[in-house]
């Protein structure tokens, strides 16, 4: 039996559809590429410790491998976010795509420490570029009620990824002199996923109305109506096509304040995140344990991510985005002070896992809460901007921990990044809470409108 929708606008109309299976495919479709991304930065781990067994790296050497990569995400997020918002979510996310995969495969064939910096900076640029992109198309499109659910099942692809990664660590790079290059091969599946992407997922219908290209935003909506069985009806006209305002706005009154937060937020949760993953394996290794041994902790600790995230997006529609990302930002700081005292094999395993838990359950959360803090025309640049500032905290992060560990080894470390993720739990209180919210509330100035399920009629 279908339903009829009255005429209403068309991110009315999604906002009511239940959950679908073309909500599926985005989300499985937008994750994959998550996922790609995901397993690119987690290899880099594991490469920093095989060169340093077999180039004889130092510290500082390691350290730049680790970062310079971070500094194209700086400049990628940023850009990506803008020219999202000027050329559509899709078009983005696709590209970047092709970028860091072409760019992953060449390095593989990196011939020394410089050409190797070369390859991870082009990489970033792709990377950076692609998280708030594929984040904000999913949240446009996820309905009202289940949004913060929906992104943070998008965000829980990172934890399949980082997953790949850490099995093609354990399996493919202790295998020879060549296994890191076998590694970073293997890493340039994107480039081939841009196709797929650029071919099968829909662009944002909000992006297409705000660009005047209405019939490709009602077609969009009707590919979403028919799955959910419902009959559309013609929806009024949006308002005439405007430009982007341009990160300008992103200060101006009443927002001010809460880009400040999420910047904060955005920081302290990068430089703790990449500064501890980053250089797990190479501290493990560094402790003592053998190179197949620090990824075998590694890939353990990375395993206790998928039930963080399950309980994020569990709680992230129960509790409210802000109480969850506080909580898990809190429990974060919990397991890296654990972290930093424990002694014992199965208490580093341990507390690594608790960790790993809090500290990707946080993650999921914060993509939740990103793209609900701006309008559609700003939303992306948004994203994009907060995604950038905080990298430049996973450009600091790895150049720190060579410093702390020889000022007062991995206790410090871990406690420095325990300290930090308390600030960003500070931080969750200067954000809004929007569960339940249509995005078109954002920035109208009216007052809440809680979207319930569509009861037809």
């Amino acid at each position: 039996m279908t339903e009829t929708t009255s005429s209403r606008t068309r991110a009315e109309r999604l906002d009511r559809l239940p959950f679908t299976r073309e909500h599926g495919r985005l989300v499985v479709g937008s994750g994959l590429g998550w996922a790609l991304d995901a397993m690119d930065v987690g290899l880099i781990s594991f490469v920093m410790t095989a060169l340093v067994a077999q180039w004889g790296l130092s510290n500082s050497e390691v350290s730049w491998i680790g970062s310079i990569g971070f500094a194209g995400m700086a400049i990628g997020a940023t850009l990506g976010g803008l020219l999202a918002d000027r050329f559509g979510r899709r078009q983005v996310f696709a590209l970047t795509l092709l970028v860091f995969g072409l760019a992953t495969g060449a390095a593989a064939l990196s011939w020394s420490v410089g050409a190797l910096l070369v390859f991870r900076f082009l990489i970033g640029l792709g990377l950076g570029a692609e998280l708030p992109v594929a984040s904000t198309l999913v949240s446009e499109f996820a309905p009202a009620r289940v949004r913060g659910r929906v992104v943070v099942l998008l965000e829980a692809f990172w934890a399949v990824g980082w997953t790949l990664a850490a099995l093609i660590g354990y399996f493919v790079v202790p295998g020879g002199d060549n296994g890191w290059r076998w590694a970073l091969a293997i890493g340039a599946l994107p480039a081939l996923y841009a196709v797929v992407v650029r071919r099968g997922l829909p662009e944002s219908v909000r992006f297409l109305e705000l660009r005047g290209r209405t019939d490709e935003a009602e077609a969009a909506v009707r590919r979403f109506e028919r799955a959910a069985g419902v009959q559309p009806v013609a929806s009024p006209a949006p308002a005439p096509p405007s430009a982007p305002p341009g990160p300008r706005a992103l200060w101006a009154a009443g927002t001010r304040s809460r880009t400040a937060a999420l910047w904060i937020v955005w920081f302290s949760i990068n430089f703790s995140y990449y500064g501890a993953f980053i250089w797990l394996p190479t501290l493990l290794f560094n402790e003592g344990f053998s190179l197949v041994r620090s990824f075998e902790y590694t890939l353990y600790i990375t395993l206790a991510q998928l039930p963080g995230y399950a309980v994020a997006a569990f709680l992230i529609e129960k509790w409210g985005r802000r109480p969850t990302l506080a909580t898990f930002l809190a429990g974060s700081a919990v397991g890296a002070g654990l972290f930093a005292t424990a002694d014992a094999d199965t208490a580093l395993l341990v507390t690594g896992m608790v960790l790993s838990f809090f500290n990707l359950g946080a993650w999921g959360a914060l993509y939740a809460v990103t793209p609900e803090i701006y309008p559609t025309a700003l939303r992306a640049t948004g994203a994009g901007a907060a995604a950038g500032f905080g990298r430049l905290a996973s450009i600091a992060a790895p150049l720190c921990v060579p410093l702390l560990v020889d000022a007062g080894g991995t206790g410090l470390v871990f406690g420095t990044f325990a300290a930090f993720f308390v600030v960003a739990a500070l931080a969750t209180f200067g954000l809004p809470e929007r569960r339940g919210e249509s995005l078109e509330t954002i920035g109208t100035g009216g007052g809440l409108v809680r979207v319930t399920p569509d009861t037809g009629g």
